[in-house]
This record gives C-alpha cells, sequence and structure tokens, in this order.
C-alpha cells in the first residue's frame, strides 16, 4: 500500500512539473533584487549599476531590517528602485523571498550587494534563460573576485591582519598587486561529505566550464519564476548560507535543472558583507551543511557529513587556537541533533514531493 501511495504521489508530481514547464516557456518581465543590511554604500553601488541595464524591468531593494540610516540612504540614492522596509533582519532567504513577493516578473535575478555586475549582465542571464530548454529553472552566472590574488607559499602562515581566502587544496591566497584576477564561482557543486562549495573556486577567470551545474549561486543568478511555484521559495528557517544549494536540491529533485551563463559575469568582494571568519559564519555554515544533508543527500553523504562534523569540532577542540571555532562547530552539531526528529520528517515530505531519488541527482561532486 505505502509503495502503490508513493508511486500515486509521484505521478501526481510529474503532472504539476509539466504544468510548471508549460507556464514558464513564456518570459517577458525581469526584475533584480538585492538585499541589504547596514551597508547602503555596497548596496547603491549594486543597484546603480544594474538600474543602467535596460534588460532590468524593475529593482527591488530589500533592506533586512538595518539599524543605522540605509533606509534614508537608499531613498535618497536610487529612488527609481522599488523599496521593501523588513522591521527584522531575517536572514538572506527572507530578505531575497521579501523581494521575489513584491514583484510579479517571470524572470527573477538575485545579486548581492557587494557584487558589482558587468554592462549587460543582467540581459545575458534573461536571454540565455529565455533560450534554454523550458526545464531549466535557473541561470547561474560568472562570479570573479575583486582585487587580484596570489598564492602564500606552500608551509606560510598569514599575518593577524593579513586577508586570506583557501583554495579547496587548502592553499591560503592573498591579495597582491603582482597577482592575478581569480573565479569565485561559476555554479555550485555538493561533495561526498555534503559541503556546498564554488565550483572553480580561485581558478583562473579564463577557465571553461560546463554549461550543465547541479546549483546556482545566490549571489549572482536568474531564477524562472514557474520553477519557484512549482518548488517554493528559499528557505527561510536557513537564515543565510546554504539556501541556494537547499532549493537547488529541490530544484533537481522536481525535475528542474540549472545552467552556466559565462556572459553573464559580476565581480565580488568575498563576504564584504558578513566576513568568513565570523561566528555567524563558521556557526551556520556548519549546520546547514548537515540539515540540507539530512533534508536531501542519501545516507552515505549525511554520515560522511555528521563524522566529519564532528571531527572538526574535537581536532579543533584540541588545538587551542581553534576552540572558538570547536565550540561553534560542536555547538551547531547539538542543534542539528537537537532538532533531529523535524530533519527527519522534513526528509520524509521531501521524499514525498521528489519525482527524481536522491541517488540520480548528479551534484558535481
Amino acid at each position: 500500500m505505502r509503495l502503490v501511495r508513493g508511486r500515486a504521489l509521484r505521478q501526481r508530481g510529474r503532472h504539476r512539473l509539466r504544468r510548471a514547464l508549460a507556464r514558464g516557456r513564456r518570459l517577458t518581465r525581469t526584475a533584480v533584487v538585492v538585499v541589504n543590511w547596514n551597508r547602503a554604500d555596497l548596496t547603491v553601488r549594486a543597484v546603480r549599476a544594474v538600474l543602467a541595464d535596460p534588460a532590468a524591468d524593475q529593482v527591488v531593494v530589500v533592506d533586512n531590517g538595518s539599524d543605522d540610516d540605509s533606509v534614508a540612504v537608499l531613498r535618497a540614492e536610487v529612488p527609481d528602485a522599488t523599496l521593501v522596509v523588513r522591521d527584522h533582519n531575517g536572514g538572506f532567504a527572507a530578505g531575497a523571498n521579501a523581494g521575489i513577493r513584491a514583484t510579479g516578473a517571470d524572470v527573477v535575478v538575485l545579486l548581492n550587494n557587494d557584487a558589482v555586475p558587468a554592462p549587460g549582465f543582467v540581459g545575458a542571464l534573461r536571454d540565455h534563460l529565455a533560450g534554454a530548454a523550458p526545464e531549466v529553472a535557473a541561470v547561474t552566472g560568472r562570479i570573479v573576485l575583486a582585487g587580484r590574488w596570489t598564492p602564500l607559499p606552500s608551509g606560510a602562515v598569514a599575518r593577524p591582519d593579513q586577508r586570506t581566502l583557501r583554495a579547496h587544496d587548502s592553499r591560503l591566497w592573498t591579495p597582491s598587486p603582482e597577482g592575478e584576477a581569480r573565479l569565485n564561482s561559476t555554479g555550485v557543486r555538493v561533495d561526498r561529505v555534503g559541503n556546498g562549495a564554488d565550483r572553480d573556486w580561485l581558478a583562473p577567470v579564463s577557465t571553461a566550464a560546463d554549461v550543465r551545474v547541479f546549483g546556482f549561486s545566490g549571489g549572482a543568478s536568474a531564477l524562472r519564476r514557474a520553477a519557484l511555484e512549482d518548488v517554493g521559495l528559499l528557505d527561510e528557517s536557513l537564515f543565510m548560507y546554504y539556501e541556494d544549494t537547499e532549493l537547488a536540491w529541490r530544484l533537481a529533485r522536481r525535475g528542474w535543472r540549472v545552467e552556466y551563463a559565462a556572459d553573464a559575469v559580476v565581480e565580488h568582494d568575498h563576504s564584504a558583507s558578513s566576513g568568513v571568519q565570523s561566528d555567524l559564519f563558521v556557526s551556520r555554515n556548519a549546520r546547514n551543511r548537515l540539515v540540507v544533508a539530512l533534508w536531501h543527500a542519501p545516507w552515505p553523504t549525511v554520515a560522511r557529513a555528521a563524522v566529519r562534523t564532528a571531527g572538526r569540532g574535537v581536532r579543533g577542540a584540541l588545538t587551542r587556537s581553534s576552540r572558538r571555532e570547536a565550540r561553534l562547530v560542536l555547538g551547531a552539531l547539538v542543534d542539528v541533533l537537537t532538532h533531529l526528529p523535524h530533519h527527519l520528517l522534513r526528509r520524509r515530505t521531501e521524499t514525498a514531493r521528489a519525482v527524481v531519488p536522491r541517488d540520480r541527482v548528479d551534484t558535481g561532486a
């Protein structure tokens, strides 16, 4: 009986997907959503750039509960944008969703406020989506790191005041006038331990990447409204980090696809808004990576993610310089375990909605 009911639910899901695909064939209006929180200076720079793009029919700025003068600055500096003011900071997902709800556009472009789009960015995303197959739900752009970067010598330790980025091979990179431009992302992939990682992170900007990719970057992408109506908006319970990866999982399991547009270029001042060493980043990143795996990934990936999180916390606790990070990571693990029944219920719900099995999803690992 349970097997028959599951097949019926999947068949019903396929019918809903076909209706969504039919609705998504025509794309007429494009809106850009930018979320601000206490950084009106960055937001004004980004919004002015997209206001100058003829492909942007509407620009929506969401102030996500700023406690400074952001709202007054935004009203004065970008009056042509639609301003949505929230009374509290609900995280990036809540801010982006408020912007999506504020427009009826067929294509919604998400742009980080610390990113500067190149001329034609919005049009490149819109045109790629318009020319793609109807099952393409999202298009992610080519994100280039701001500035020039060079690797530190092998084994070198960064100065306390030195800004660094860590490559996938663990080598540290730092800004340098003698360095070269590097990529931030050409989309998102999920590895064997549940990490949602930027594809081509710190690769040369000339790197050629496949059009097909697992996930989109929430900082520079276009979403088809028909797909959002089918699977829902960003999950606000994640607050920030992994919300784009989680939505990509839902899209993939409903039969939608994500593609990459190399000609849709933005320059990104990586984590200028929140910082990659902040307590918020460390704790939310660790928690959400495990939560999203629990909701969507095959069980072997969930197990590896849990072991990796626990191991990272224990190793850090034994190292004086890493005890703060260990406390945050272990706290994130405890939070997930405390709410495990809720996460397992969500996993069952996602299984009932899906038309593609978990182990059939190509995450790019």
